[in-house]
């Protein structure tokens, strides 16, 4: 049975459609990431897998039980880990755990035996009885994911799970995030839009843009079908002419355009800027700076959205800055990410 099985899931907010028609599995075991800029989607999803949100239309099971139906079985099959810290940081580690074990009805010895070994688990049995207002992020990070593991759920969300953390924290992080898969056997869900974390974390990766998915495969398979380097033109001038040439040689993979300028496929990008920057000349465009990217995820992004994440959520905070009472501004608090 899938961890997670999702058919056509919509969620309306009046007129603003935040999630639409989306569907897909999560196997059990799986660590699967949805990928995109804040505004994609992304929350508004986890929201109603966890039971948080009720879908507009469309079904979702979690561990085999109805998002919509059967809300109390869901929220005792999984685990959450929200991007906004929820420990109390007057508690000490064990304190912590110890009260949310009381909230799941683990009681006596299994909740001594499963307080040690989740604090085993992530690294922190030595500051067991510490306060966690002494603790640094990504040890309170590791607290938080290990007490979302505490009463054994089928399948963890996590999101956003290290925004915030410093390189090196997150570095750390990812790798809690991947043994605790491991060993755990739990399903694990993250939501991200750091492009190197869907990397590095996850089995398979759903690309989310503008409240639809683009794409589901592993990282790999979705860098493999770029075909080639992504050569960013930034142009001076009209651009229509040198896109219809390019559009014409046999070595240009695809061509998509946004605010930035020209985004070109191609084998060899760097061995193919002259000729780029002779075909621009000739059709009347000056390239005011080229840049170069060789297949990851984010060029699969671009490839598949036309933009990249950093230039959707730059489009998102003008429209939030233009606009007042936004619904996804307000869903959980916070701009849905």
């Amino acid at each position: 049975m899938p961890a997670i099985q999702v058919d056509g899931l919509t969620k309306r907010f009046g007129e603003t459609v935040a999630v639409d028609d989306l569907s897909f599995t999560v196997g059990s075991g799986e660590l699967f990431g949805l990928l995109g800029p804040n505004g994609a989607g992304k929350s508004t999803l986890i929201n109603m897998l966890v039971t948080l949100l009720r879908p507009t239309s469309g079904t979702a099971l979690v561990d085999g039980h109805d998002v919509a139906n059967e809300t109390a079985a869901v929220r005792n099959s999984i685990g959450i880990v929200f991007q906004e810290q929820a420990l109390d940081e007057e508690l000490t580690g064990a304190e912590n755990l110890a009260f949310h074990a009381r909230l799941y009805g683990i009681r006596g010895e299994k909740r001594a035996e499963r307080m040690d070994e989740i604090l085993d688990l992530v690294g922190l049995q030595e500051q067991r009885d510490d306060q966690v207002s002494t603790y640094s992020g990504g040890m309170k990070r590791r607290l938080e994911i290990g007490r979302g593991l505490l009463h054994e759920p089928a399948v963890l969300f996590l999101d956003e799970p290290t925004t915030g953390l410093d390189a090196r924290t997150r570095r750390d992080s990812w790798e809690y995030i991947r043994r605790l898969n491991e060993e755990a056997g739990v399903s694990v869900v993250l939501t991200t839009h750091y492009i190197e974390e869907a990397e590095q974390l996850c089995d398979r990766v759903a690309v989310v843009d503008d409240g639809r998915i683009a794409a589901i495969d592993s990282p790999s398979a979705l860098t493999g079908a770029i075909g080639g380097d992504v050569v960013t033109l930034e142009l001076d001038g009209p651009t229509a002419t040198l896109r219809t040439r390019l559009d014409g040689e046999p070595w240009v993979a695809e061509v998509a355009d946004d605010d930035s300028g020209l985004h070109v496929t191609v084998d060899h990008g760097r061995q193919r800027i002259a000729d780029l920057v002779r075909l621009a000349d000739d059709a009347g465009a000056s390239v005011a700076a080229v840049d170069v990217r060789e297949p990851n995820l984010e060029t699969a992004f671009l490839s598949l959205t036309g933009a990249t994440i950093a230039e959707r959520e730059a489009d998102a905070a003008g429209g939030r800055a233009g606009s007042a009472g936004r619904t996804d501004a307000v869903v959980g608090g916070e701009a849905d990410r």
